[in-house]
């Protein structure tokens, strides 16, 4: 029996997929059935009651999963113990995001880390924000980067900076003439806006009611691409992180007007509790909280 082999069934138990456990370990759905049934003659007991319908743990597998997850924490921690010890920065990170954090926040910090430490490779994937949750609870990235980080009783969250909010509007559109403008003065603006399920769209629908703002949300878009290719268009005026629209900014594409006031995006990492973190995730998180 190999530390890998408990890793197969623990991976197994928390995302109870057979394809998503096989995607964490990168091997194939054969091999993870090919692992448990191994696991089980070696333990000569039945650990998964198969069924189409629910998947289910026998009290045996109950406790083979809680045994395993507490060897593979003080194995993971003894590695993790070793390479500071030893001062080596290797090995991988994964990391989900959502696109507009992943298209322009993200890819400074990860180009300069990676010279910085070449030993270590970092995976970003992209996902819609509900999915980066689930991908960190279910171990199939070790870091999740996100906007407006929610809060979990699974998860640690380690804040880091504020992106401030623009207003976005097409050259055409008069309001690209102002410096600045109050935020109340988007009373009756159509609004070009993420989907309602999205963090953004949900922290900017609750700045709206506290300010008694109501906007025309003309257009419903899931990805910061589509929304500035609206607002291009002068389909609508959108709220959107300065960060995000530079190249538009600088091809004239879009126009950004400061918006007054304090009103930023909270950017953050998470990561599922009681995970060890090794001495790369540990550096990598400490070169997220500095500045570009």
């Amino acid at each position: 029996m190999q530390i890998e082999s408990l890793k197969v069934f623990c991976d197994l138990v928390e995302t109870e997929s057979f394809t998503r456990a096989a995607h964490i370990n990168s091997v194939t759905q054969s091999a993870v059935s090919q692992t448990i049934s191994a696991l089980e003659r070696q333990f000569k007991s039945l650990l998964i009651e198969r069924s189409k319908k629910n998947f289910r743990l026998t009290p045996e597998g109950q406790t083979v999963y809680e045994y395993s997850k507490h060897i593979l924490q003080c194995f993971e921690a003894f590695m993790s113990r070793l390479q500071e010890i030893e001062g080596v920065i290797s090995g991988q990170i994964r990391v989900a995001t959502v696109y507009s954090i992943g298209l322009h926040e993200l890819p400074p910090y990860v180009k300069g880390f990676m010279k910085d430490f070449p030993e270590v490779n970092v995976r970003v994937e992209y996902r819609r924000s509900d999915q980066v949750y689930e991908d960190v609870l279910g171990g199939v990235v070790d870091l999740g980067f996100v906007a407006y980080p929610s809060r979990d009783a699974r998860l640690e969250t380690i804040p880091l900076r504020k992106d401030p909010l623009v207003l976005v509007c097409s050259p055409q559109n008069p309001l690209a003439k102002l410096k600045s403008i109050k935020l109340k003065a988007l009373n009756g603006q159509k609004l070009v806006s993420f989907e309602r399920d999205m963090p953004t769209r949900k922290a900017l629908d609750s700045l709206f009611r506290d300010h008694g703002i109501f906007v025309d949300h003309v257009r419903e878009f899931d990805n910061i691409e589509t929304v500035k290719r609206a607002v291009e268009i002068d389909s609508g005026v959108a709220l959107l992180p300065a960060a995000t629209i530079q190249q538009e900014l600088a091809t004239r594409t879009l126009a950004g007007v400061q918006l007054e006031g304090n009103h930023c995006r909270q950017l953050g990492v998470v990561y599922k509790k009681r995970r060890v973190l090794s001495p790369a995730m540990k550096q990598f998180i400490a070169r997220l909280k500095e500045p570009v």
